[in-house]
């Protein structure tokens, strides 16, 4: 059996790439930075340094959007350079498996498949599999039995809820509210309370840090520019009023998961009962978010120790044992 087998899970914060050859998980920042339109400058975690920083002729992006690919000459690239720095710059035929989500068009799908076979990696053979199946091999579940399971990934712009049994998703729903909307709301209110503009770093490392500062009980240090001044200020800012502003964001997942549940099959939610709810993905840590879910829904929520490359590990596992190859599938009408 070859060595060279790669898992992708494209998120739009993080890409994150299993490689069988190191039996390991690269964890980069899903950027780029182009220097004068056309000459890659940065890529990866050294284009998030950037961020928020760069002169004008250097544009910092996202390629991917909402969990689909919006970018894809700028998505190839990326994928080429770390295909190539995991394989240390010696590019060798190789099987792809990529995660993809599951409430997208098939024409999103697609477009996965074309990105790796146009990326210019040397793929061999490129399987698709469905990211929520991916979520549930990588929290341990044996997602080919019957039992009904509710897996709820908080990703970075997009949260997606499933239902899983027998090896296929019986529900599912791709909602546009994730980890930015969280920081969104952050900078919202401080610059509402404190007439301070903030960045979107600086959201996301008070949204990051909320845990461990309610249990110091200590107040958030931000450094932003005052409105009315126009100067570089710091200001505390306290833990309850950042918990207020992601409350109703909090209370969007908890409906749609609520929804998802009042469509589900006797028999499955009977298991969804008995198992409660698995709760994966980057954003999924944020502060009392798994205590609002059980509280919301009225089920225990299960939550894992490495919610950001669970997929990854899911797709490990398909790689890596022969009784889940059947969850991968190529896209009809090419070949494998």
């Amino acid at each position: 059996m070859a060595n060279n087998a790669f898992g992708i899970d494209l998120g739009t914060n993080n890409i994150k790439i299993y490689s069988r050859n190191d039996d390991n998980i690269l964890v980069e920042k899903n950027m780029i930075a182009i220097e004068n339109k056309n000459t890659l400058f940065a890529y990866g975690n050294s284009a998030y340094e950037m961020y928020e920083k760069a002169p004008s002729n250097i544009h910092i992006s996202y390629p991917l959007s909402n969990g689909v690919i919006a970018d894809i000459k700028n998505m190839e690239t990326l994928i080429k350079y770390f295909i190539s720095d995991l394989q240390k710059g010696n590019t060798k035929p190789s099987d792809f498996y990529i995660a993809v989500p599951t409430d997208v068009t098939e024409v999103e799908k697609r477009a996965f498949f074309d990105l790796i076979k146009d990326a210019g990696v040397k793929a061999k053979k490129i399987m698709v599999v469905e990211k929520a199946v991916a979520d549930g091999l990588g929290l341990d579940i044996d997602v080919k039995n019957s039992q009904g399971v509710l897996v709820v990934n908080v990703g970075y712009e997009s949260t997606e809820i499933s239902i899983l049994s027998l090896g296929g998703i019986v529900l599912s729903r791709l909602i546009k509210v994730g980890g930015l909307k969280f920081d969104e709301a952050i900078r919202g209110v401080i610059r509402r309370e404190f007439s301070l503009i903030v960045g979107g770093k600086t959201a996301e490392n008070v949204k990051m840090s909320l845990k461990s500062l309610e249990e110091e009980g200590k107040g958030a240090l931000v450094y932003g520019r005052d409105i009315v001044t126009g100067l570089p200020v710091e200001r505390e800012i306290p833990t309850k009023l950042v918990n207020e502003a992601l409350d109703e964001h909090f209370s969007t997942i908890i409906d749609n998961v609520k929804v998802i549940l009042e469509r589900t099959p006797p028999e499955l939610a009977a298991d969804i009962y008995r198992h409660g709810i698995y709760l994966t993905g980057g954003t999924s840590q944020v502060s009392h978010f798994a205590e609002r879910l059980s509280k919301g829904t009225g089920l225990k929520v299960n939550t894992t120790e490495n919610p950001l490359t669970s997929v990854c590990l899911g797709l490990a596992k398909i790689i890596n044992d022969d009784n889940y190859k059947t969850v991968a599938y190529a896209i009809e009408g090419m070949s494998k």
